[in-house]
Formats: structure tokens, C-alpha cells, sequence
């Protein structure tokens, strides 16, 4: 199936979302989206699927504070286990961060926190599945494929519009 991008500006620096018919694949933090685009991906350019668009909007609201859940249709692939820790990270409420420990509890793996943390890490929706709310056990963040900053950015964002 054929996928577009489209690159997007945001506060955190440049971000690229992926999608094809199906949904959205991918949403890539900057340290990612610096890289070229797979060969096989095409440009939205000025017009981008209404996947795409709607990607684009709705990041932008969360960016601005008036966004704390995502309604995108998502096509992210992963196996069963992983499928199932990115369905728990959507229910981490806005603004509130967990541990892998109690990730893995809620997953009804309490034992599986390394596991927990490997899916958390290779999460390809970024913010949309929002990874960034797992943090260390004794509160420390750790562990985030954007970088710590990133990671301390989008916390405090949140924190900032929850308290609004």
C-alpha cells in the first residue's frame, strides 16, 4: 500500500508523519524525521491525505495545549505484545506520567517490565501513542528515542495545560 509524509514544524523541533489508506504508520520525533524519508514513501506536498491532515491538525492543537487525546485512525505495526503495551500507553491519562513496573501491572505482566520498556521503545507514533508518560520507577525519566529534552518538553507541556 502506498505511503505519503508530510514533515511538520512544530515546538519540539521537526516532526514526520506517515499514513497510507489504512491510517497513520508513523509519527517521528525530530531526531528522527532528520533522516531521508524511506524511498518508497511519497511527499503529501500541499496536498496531503485526509489521514495526513488530520494528523497535522490535531498536532497541532496538542502543541497548543487544546489537545489532550488524539482521534486518528492508526495503522502502527507491531506484534501482539506490542500492539497491547501501545494500547495501554493511550489510556495514560494527559498530564500524568507512569512507571514501566506499573506499565507492565496494568498490561497484567507485572514481571515483564524490561519487555514493557523494549515495546515502549519501539512505539512508531509517537505523542499520538504517548510513550513519553513512562518514566523511571523512582521518577527519573529515562528511556525516550527523542532524547531526554524532548521527552521533558512534552511533559511540561502537558503539565502546563492540565493546570489551565
Amino acid at each position: 500500500m502506498p505511503r505519503s509524509y508530510v514533515d511538520l514544524e512544530t515546538p519540539i523541533g521537526t516532526m514526520r508523519v506517515v499514513g497510507s489508506a489504512r491510517g497513520i504508520e508513523r509519527v517521528d520525533l525530530p531526531r528522527s524525521a532528520a533522516s531521508e524519508p524511506d524511498p518508497s514513501w511519497r511527499s503529501a506536498g500541499t496536498a496531503p491525505p485526509t489521514a495526513l491532515r488530520e494528523a497535522e491538525r490535531q498536532l497541532a492543537e496538542y502543541f497548543e495545549g487544546t489537545r489532550r487525546d488524539f482521534d486518528l485512525p492508526l495503522s502502527a505495526e507491531g506484534t501482539p505484545f506490542q500492539r497491547q503495551v501501545w494500547d495501554e500507553l493511550r489510556r495514560i491519562p494527559y498530564g500524568e506520567t507512569i512507571s514501566y513496573g506499573e506499565l507492565a501491572r496494568r498490561i497484567g505482566k507485572p514481571t515483564a517490565s524490561r519487555a514493557v520498556g523494549a515495546a515502549n521503545g519501539r512505539n512508531p507514533i509517537a505523542i499520538v501513542v504517548p510513550c513519553h508518560r513512562v518514566i523511571g520507577a523512582d521518577g527519573t525519566l529515562i528511556g525516550y528515542g527523542g532524547g531526554l529534552p524532548v521527552k521533558e518538553a512534552l511533559l511540561a507541556l502537558e503539565r502546563r495545560a492540565a493546570h489551565r
